[in-house]
Order: structure tokens, then sequence, then C-alpha cells
């Protein structure tokens, strides 16, 4: 079996710092990842300067982080400071790239052709974005003018990547699949979650403490509520690495246990097929 992928996120931008923009690409990315078998052990908030951002890619580099994402930063505009700052963080030259500048003046032409801007072309912000790291690969960007960015550091990989979330996303899913294929491999995620009739997690600590240690391979969360808002909590179990049957396996033998011990303890229980909507913090 081969090692878990690390994962770090740094999310780019002063709107996000001050409450202006919530953070959703963060939180699609750390389902992304996890469904793909690999784990997200740090998310940074960072603000719109340069030394900053480069020290939180150079730590990560530093510490052997094997993938790391950064959303944000990467328009024509002067606080777009993200890829000078992973070309310092890395320490490599920030260089004009041309295919990158392609990308650009296309989705600029696209753009203009369908109306959407009242011109096509490049000028030298709409140039900006092309200037990459030295030894970048530039990624269409489907739904936007920004391409992303991936560079390999020793053995950490940085993917820079537009706040804006349709193209964040569009990026991911139609330029990196062949990328994140060849980390991740057949790497994936199982997960149930159920529903217990208690909103005391003192009560049901001893059949969860008896789980746990029988399960080491499956994360065991339980999604505590405020108390007097609903008789209820639901219990999450994940498990990641293993093939695809034994992370099955090992997932339904937690819950048929701890099934049995809240049984036994008097709390009534289900299954949970409902998106977890309510468990937001």
């Amino acid at each position: 079996m081969s090692p878990q992928v690390t994962v770090e996120i740094l999310a780019i931008g002063n709107e996000l710092l001050r409450g202006e923009v919530i953070d959703t690409n963060s939180h699609w990315i750390c389902q992304l990842v996890n469904s793909r078998g690999g784990r997200v052990v740090r998310v940074t908030m960072l603000p719109d300067i340069e030394e900053d951002i480069a020290a939180a890619v150079r730590s990560a580099i530093e510490r052997k982080i094997r993938l790391v994402f950064t959303s944000g930063g990467l328009g024509p505009t002067d606080d777009d400071l993200t890829l000078a700052a992973v070309a310092k963080g890395a320490g490599v030259a920030l260089a004009l790239d041309i295919h990158a500048r392609e990308m650009v003046r296309q989705r600029y032409d696209d753009f203009f052709a369908q109306g959407v801007i009242a011109e096509g072309g490049l000028n030298p912000f709409r140039e900006k974005m092309a200037w990459l790291p030295l030894g970048a690969q530039p990624l269409h960007n489907p739904a936007g003018t920004a391409p992303g960015v991936l560079l390999q550091v020793d053995l950490t990989a940085i993917v820079s990547l537009p706040g804006v979330p349709p193209e964040l996303k569009g990026i991911i899913s139609n330029s990196l699949q062949t990328f994140l294929d060849s980390w991740f491999g057949n790497g994936g995620s199982f997960a149930r979650t159920m529903t217990v009739r208690c909103n005391d997690e003192s009560i049901m600590a001893p059949a969860l403490s008896r789980v746990v240690a029988e399960y080491p391979q499956v994360y065991i969360k339980s999604l505590a509520r405020a108390l007097g808002e609903v008789p209820e909590l639901d219990i999450l179990f994940t498990a990641i690495g293993g093939g695809a049957d034994e992370r099955k396996q090992w997932v339904n033998g937690a819950v048929e246990q701890l099934q049995k011990g809240l049984t036994d303890l008097g709390i009534e229980h289900w299954e949970t097929v409902r998106p977890l909507a309510t468990n937001q913090r």
C-alpha cells in the first residue's frame, strides 16, 4: 500500500480574513482529498502579503508535505501576489511562460467573441497572469482567464488555483485529473453515518471508547450540537487507506459494534441517509 498523500491548503485573500467572503474552496478541496484517500493536515488562511505566502510555501516544502493547494491571488491586479510568492517560497525565479501567455490570450479572445468582455487580446495586466515560477506547468482554466499552475519542488507538488470557486473546480475537474490519478492512485474512503437519540456524549462514551480501541483504522467522530437544540446527534465513521473491501469491512464492523453497545445502553439509533447539512461550524 502506497503512503497516504499529505495535503495542505493555503487560502489567500484579505477578503477572507475580513469575513467578507466565505472560504468554500478549502471545504471542497478537503472533501475531494478525503474521497481520494489523502489526508489534509493543515488549512491556512493568509493575507495578500507576498512574504507571508512565501513563508507558508517554504514551510510546507521543508516539512515534506506532498501536495499543497493555493487558492486566490492569480489575477491581473497588483494585489494578486500568489505566483510571485510561490516562486519566492520555492526558491525559483518568476518568468514569462509562452504557453501560459497563449492560454490567457485565447481565453480573453473567447470571452470577447462571446460578448462577455469589450476587448480581446493581451495587455500588460493580462500578461501578468502568464508569469509563472520557473519550471511550472500552466493548467487550462475552462471557466476563467487565469491559468492554474503546477510546480514540483523536491517531494512537494504545489497547485495554484484561482479563488473563484467555478474556476478552481473547473481546473481541478478538467485539467488536473491525470495528475490526481497518478498521485492518489486507487486510494479512496468509505463512510457511514449513524444518528443517535441522545444529546449527551458522556453517556455514550463507554461504548464509543470500546469501538475506537477495536477499530483504529476507522475515524469515529460524534458531532455534538448545542444542548437543548435537538435530542439527537450524528456519528461519522470514515476509513481511509487499505483496499476498497478493507475500508468497507472496517467501517461496517465499527458500526455494528457501536450499534450493539448503544443497544446495551438503551440508546435508540438508526442509519442516516440525509446530508449532514446541520453539522456546520
